[in-house]
């Protein structure tokens, strides 16, 4: 499967750096589905396992550049929910996450997000509810439309 560029998208720019730090690279994303990855190496808790935190992180990504993709340019979407089942530990290779929606509104939208290990196992669920918002109007734009309203 070949990376996926998040920056092609209209209206998703730079993930951010907990995205970075995680190794979460997008391999697919259109407002039905998202598909991501990131290695465990580097990412696990005291006892070697995969961080539940850092599952939580892939989740979230994936669900939300889903939401935003949903939403459009115009729009922002934020995470305001999230909550993950734990099934399984995970100890090395890559996990790979696939978000689909549950529900796309125009103020709400919420995702399943399942989590798999290199043998297909499911290593995580979770689900994230995103707020849907308008992006703030710059003042430039304000005052362009004061002008061309005299």
């Amino acid at each position: 499967m070949q990376s996926f560029d998040p920056n092609a998208i209209a209206g998703i720019g730079p993930l951010g750096p907990a995205v970075e730090r995680t190794g979460i690279e997008i391999r697919q994303a259109d407002p039905e589905r998202v598909v991501g990855s990131m290695p465990v190496a580097g990412n696990t808790q005291s006892y070697g396992m995969l961080h539940g935190g850092v599952s939580c992180v892939l989740a979230e990504t994936l669900g939300t550049m889903a939401a935003a993709l949903h939403a459009g340019p115009q729009r922002r979407a934020v995470g305001v929910e999230i909550n993950a089942t734990h099934h399984r530990p995970a100890l090395r290779g890559t996990i790979t996450g696939t978000a689909t929606p549950v529900h796309r509104g125009d103020t709400l939208a919420t995702y399943r997000i399942v989590l798999t290990d290199d043998d297909g196992r499911t290593v995580c669920t979770a689900r994230l509810t995103c707020l849907i918002r308008d992006l703030p109007r710059s003042s430039t734009a304000a005052r362009e439309d004061e002008i061309s309203a005299r």
